[in-house]
Formats: structure tokens, sequence, C-alpha cells
């Protein structure tokens, strides 16, 4: 038996097949009525003839197992969750309820259009929503992720190129301050990457641009604001330049919770951006999705849209296949539905006020978090920031922390760590996101929780050091679990 320290339970440790005895039944199924030859028929040799080695267990047990498990995991709805760049708001519940309705949640991806006007209806409005927040001439929904969405972007830019005959385009500038995922979707496409150095300052110059704008340069990526949570303030500036030496603008909209209501990318001259639904429209991500990619383009990219997109005509809505340039089908007709309908029931819940007030405390969070944390740990680049603020381990060096021990320490004090060691261009990089959702008070805990961690670095470095020390398991090598993991669970080894 193990103690719960934080809620004084005993509860048992053992895993299901350890609890596993013979005879026990968590479910009481009726045999099935299906005749033996015809399931023979159906699934030839992929039917087993023994019986699966799965765990016999009461329901009891299942339930307090997973019950347990799921205490384990951080939660925004448990308290702060401050990955940078990850914008992890809290998700209204009434996202959800909206979200399980019948017509949304059993609307099958290939049913005639006259059966999902409700559907069709609610994409075509969430397209013009999002095309009017961000100043974009048209929206396809069809990507599942930012990473899709990016891929889809650099796609239609290249089916742009060539449909001009402009084939030597071979390569897209890329910041140094950029997401990863910006010179990944770039190569994918074919594109040689150029990268362009950020100023002291932590912004892009137009000097810097202009000096590799050629005729071989296909578009520029940028993120705005960027990873070190400034925003690029020479941004229609760099824009004029890739335009007249005949590039496009590709921005990476993860950070656009610092602009809704504000400013528009389309405005300060991007041509094609995507949306991370899944950030800043409340639906926090994890385990690997669902997510939702949106993009949004101008005008002149609009032949390129990933068929279908959906249209609204004299008897309703209806999916358009009719783009003969198309860049062709990403995903499923309507995406990750349920992402979908999130992010339209948070946007009609809010309104453009709403969305405006959400931007301002989220920035408002962000700098009121680099004033807390300024005199107790190392500022890269101090001035005013959007969403996100950075702080690194520099002013720990003397004692030999360092930037994962922080991170490993937090954890003891109840909170996920925040993103570390990216930007990478800020040497041990602490990014801190407290997004709109928290309150003074909860930014003061989390303020207190890194200030204690870092007095504690210089009277006791060896606690910091070794943390975490309340969680079930200590701190793992995380080489080790990232070359060889264990994927499955194994008997114990029985003692020779």
């Amino acid at each position: 038996m193990k103690r719960n320290a934080s809620r004084g339970l005993a509860y048992e440790e053992d895993l299901l097949f350890e609890l596993s005895r013979p005879g026990r039944r968590g479910a009481d199924t009726p045999a099935y009525d299906i005749p033996r030859v015809d399931v023979e028929d159906l699934l030839g040799g992929l039917l087993r003839d023994d019986v699966a080695a799965l765990p016999e267990v009461s329901e009891v047990d299942v339930v307090r197992h997973f019950t347990r498990m799921s205490t384990w995991n951080a939660a925004v709805d448990l308290g702060l969750y401050p990955l940078g760049s990850c914008t992890m708001k809290y998700n209204p519940k009434v996202n959800e309820r909206v979200a399980r309705l019948p017509g949304f949640s059993h609307a099958h991806p290939m049913a005639p259009a006259v059966d999902n006007q409700g559907l069709l209806g609610l994409c075509f409005e969430l397209e013009q929503w999002l095309a009017e927040i961000s100043g974009m001439d048209r929206v396809t929904l069809q990507p599942a992720a930012g990473a899709q969405g990016e891929l889809a972007g650099i796609m239609m830019i290249r089916a742009y190129h060539e449909q001009r005959g402009d084939t030597r385009r071979q390569k897209v500038l890329v910041p140094d301050s950029a997401h990863g995922t910006n010179p990944a979707s770039a190569a994918l496409n074919g594109y040689d990457i150029v990268a362009v150095p950020s100023g002291e300052d932590g912004i892009l110059h137009p000097e810097a641009v202009a000096e590799r704008m050629t005729d071989e340069i296909a578009a520029l990526m940028i993120t705005n604001p960027n990873t070190l949570g400034l925003f690029e303030s020479h941004i229609a500036e760099l824009c004029d330049v890739v335009h007249a030496g005949g590039g496009l603008v590709y921005g990476d909209g993860a950070n656009l919770n610092a602009l809704l209501g504000v400013s528009r990318p389309g405005d300060m001259g991007i041509d094609v951006m995507h949306y991370n639904l899944h950030k800043t429209f409340s639906t926090p991500h994890g385990g690997g999705g669902p997510g939702a990619g949106p993009v949004g383009i101008k005008a002149s990219l609009a032949p390129y849209l990933p068929t279908p997109v959906v249209e609204q005509g004299p008897d309703g809505f209806f999916w358009n296949h009719d783009l003969p340039d198309s860049i062709g089908r990403l995903h499923g007709n309507h995406g990750n539905v349920g992402m979908l309908v999130r992010a339209y029931t948070y946007i009609l819940a809010l309104g453009a006020e709403g969305l405006r007030r959400s931007t301002d405390l989220a920035v408002l969070n962000a700098n009121y978090l680099l004033a807390c944390l300024r005199e107790h740990y190392h500022v890269p680049i101090d001035r005013p920031v959007m969403h996100e603020c950075i702080v690194s381990d520099r002013g720990l060096a003397e004692t030999g922390i360092t930037t994962m021990d922080v991170a490993k320490r937090l954890i003891d004090h109840g909170y996920h760590p925040p993103t570390i060691y990216f930007p990478l261009i800020v040497a041990g990089a602490m990014m801190i996101e407290p997004t709109e959702s928290e309150s003074l008070e909860g930014l003061d805990r989390f303020v207190e929780a890194l200030v204690e961690i870092a007095d504690e670095a210089r009277t006791d470095p060896e606690t910091v050091r070794t943390a975490p020390h309340h969680t079930r398991h200590r701190r793992l090598d995380e080489t080790r679990a990232a070359r060889k993991p264990i994927l499955r669970w194994q008997p114990p080894t029985e003692p020779a």
C-alpha cells in the first residue's frame, strides 16, 4: 500500500494486471448470437483461437484504477498550465456540451449535404468569422493541426508560384525565432531553408530579409508575436520587402491569442496563415490531439484551396469539389468536427468585445509575471512582451541549478513546467504563457513557487537538483526513455 500525502488516503498502486485474480469479472456481457462459422468467414485468419490474456478484475478495481490514474495527469481544470506558445487556456464547459450534440458528434463525413445542413452552416459561418478576425479573404477548415495547416499553406504557395511558371523559387526564409515546425513544413514541400537572424532586440529587421531576398525565395515564414513573446514591429516593412521581390509571406498563427480584436495579420501584409483552434479558441491540446489548424488566405491563393470547400447556394450549403488547381484533399471533409464546434461556441459566446478582452488579459498577465520574476531570474530581452515571457537559468549559474532542475521542482509545487530550452536562441530558456484564464491570485501562487525555487537553488541546491520528490516516480532518464521506450506492460521478473 502507498499513502498519498496530498490527500491522506491509502491506495494500492498495483497495475490492473497485478490485481488480476482468476474468475473476477468487471462486466457481464451477453453471449453473442452470431454463428461461429459466420464469424470465421468474416474474419478469416484474424480470428484467434486462444483467449486474450486480459486482467481479471472486479468493476470496483477498474473504476478505482482509472479514476486514480486520472488524478496523476496535469490539466487546465486543476491549475495553471504555463506551456509557452501552447496557449493552454481554460475550456468552458458549454463548449463540450455543444460539441456533444448528436447532430455534430454523430455526423458522418460522407453524409449528403442535405442531411448535414446544420454542420455545414456552422463550418461556413466559422470560416467567415476566422477570415474577419484575421483579415483574410478565405479559410479552409480541413487541416487537423497547426503543423498540417503550415503544410497546406506552403503547398498553396508552391502551387501559386508554379501556376505562374516561377519555378526558380526553391527557398524559404525562416527567422531564428520561428517555431520548429516552420522549417519542417517548408522542407516537406521540397524547399531549402534560409535562416534569418533576429536583431539584438529580439525581432526581425527589414535589412536582414532584404539581404537574403532573391528571385529564388518563394516565401518568408514568420511567427508574430515571435517565440520571445515580442511583437514584430517591422512586420509591414518585412512583408513589403518580400512582396517586392516576388515572394509571399506565411504567418504562423500559433500566437494569435496576443492579437485578437487588436490587430489582424492580413492587414499587416500576411498572405496565408494557420489558426490553432485548439489554442486560441479554447480547447487545450495534449496527448497527441485532437487539434484543428484551419488556414486563412488572401484571394490570390483561393484557386489552390484544399477540396472540397463548403459554399452557400440558393438551396442551402453544399460541398464544392470543382477547383481544378486545388492542392487536393488533406483530411476528411469537415476536419476535426469537435474542435470546430468548440471554437464556434467560444467565439459566439465571447463576441468581438470578449475576444479583445481575452487578448488584453493575456498580455497583462504575461507582463505581470515578467515584472514579478525579473529580480529572481535572468530576463534575456527585458522589454514589454505580448502573451508570453521568457526567463532563463543564467542568474542561477553559480548554484549549478539548471532550467531542467527548476522545471522538475515546479512539479513538486503542483504545476506543469513551462516550455523549456525553447526558443533555441536563448540558452536555458523558460517560456511561460499564463493566458487570460488565470486570476491575480493564481498568478501570485505561481510566482511564489518560482521565487521559492530560486531561493532554494541558493540555499539548498541538492533538493532542487534531485526533484521531483512528491511524484510516484522520481526523475527519469529522459534520454533512455526517448531512445529505448518501454511501450507495454511486462510481468515482474522472478528473483533468481
